[in-house]
């Protein structure tokens, strides 16, 4: 991802994983000088699923293709940001050039480090309605809701088009209410404000999602697993015991029936 300045106010500006500050302190991502421009003006955050601009409490006015920035806003390949009185950019996704296949061995080692994707520290899982067995990483801050620009869009008519918003903290996964009409729950508990910890259940109104952490899912899963393969056994045990029993009888009726065709003879 990169902001490009068409009036070359700044020049281009790749943006990386986490957060990317904007504005006139040196240490920014983008340090821009303009007037009107504060330390702190603006901040893009980019996660696994997207990226999200976001204005703090320290931060001045930003449009996104004219509209303003209150709080946080999701982007998209191609959109305009305002920032301040006269700086413009343009918010790009940058695609990964593909090298030209190598007529060496697949074995060749190129010198190259692969990099390994980082796994995120928290995932949602849908458990009902239209996120049923769906699953959404959360490496940044994700707001959930109706709307289609929203990081985790939900197409359900209970849902409010900005619900709520989820961060990862040191305390765990930081849940926020952005006003909804129908309510954000913690384990059936309604909350303004509230943390989720893995196992932990979020609901929007009626549509539901359980935090789970990597290696968490298949914790889990391995007592129901050996339960099933329990059964598993026990159910081909007994239907080989029944089996077994009817043969018997079978065996017996048998049995008596030439006994009685022997005495009738006689």
């Amino acid at each position: 991802m990169k902001l490009v300045f068409p009036n070359g106010e700044h020049s281009q500006v790749l943006l990386s994983p986490g957060v990317n500050r904007i504005g006139s302190d040196p240490d920014s991502a983008a340090v821009l000088t303009q007037d009107g421009i504060l330390p702190h003006h603006c901040e893009i955050h980019i996660t696994s699923t997207g990226a999200n601009l976001q204005v703090g409490v320290e931060g001045g006015p930003v449009t996104v293709n004219g509209k303003p920035v209150t709080d946080i806003m999701s982007l998209r390949a191609g959109d305009s940001i305002g920032i301040g009185p006269v700086v413009v950019a343009k918010y790009a996704i940058v695609e990964a050039a593909r090298s030209a296949p190598s007529a060496g061995s697949p074995d060749e080692d190129s010198g190259a480090t692969r990099v390994r994707m980082a796994v995120p520290k928290y995932v949602l899982r849908g458990v009902s309605g239209a996120v049923f067995s769906k699953v959404f990483p959360v490496t940044g801050p994700v707001v959930i809701g109706r709307a289609a620009e929203c990081d985790i869009s939900v197409p359900a008519d209970e849902i409010s088009r900005r619900h709520a918003m989820v961060k990862p903290t040191a305390e765990g996964l930081s849940v926020e209410d952005l006003g909804s009409s129908n309510g954000t729950y913690i384990n059936n508990k309604r909350v303004q404000h509230g943390f989720l910890n893995p196992g932990d259940e979020l609901r929007l109104d009626a549509v539901r999602f359980i935090l789970v952490a990597p290696g968490m899912e298949m914790a889990a899963r391995s007592p129901q697993a050996g339960r099933q393969a329990a059964a598993t056994v026990v159910g081909r045990t007994s239907n080989t015991n029944k089996m077994q029993t009817w043969a018997m009888i079978m065996l017996a009726v048998a049995a008596l029936l030439m006994i009685g065709l022997m005495i009738v003879k006689h």
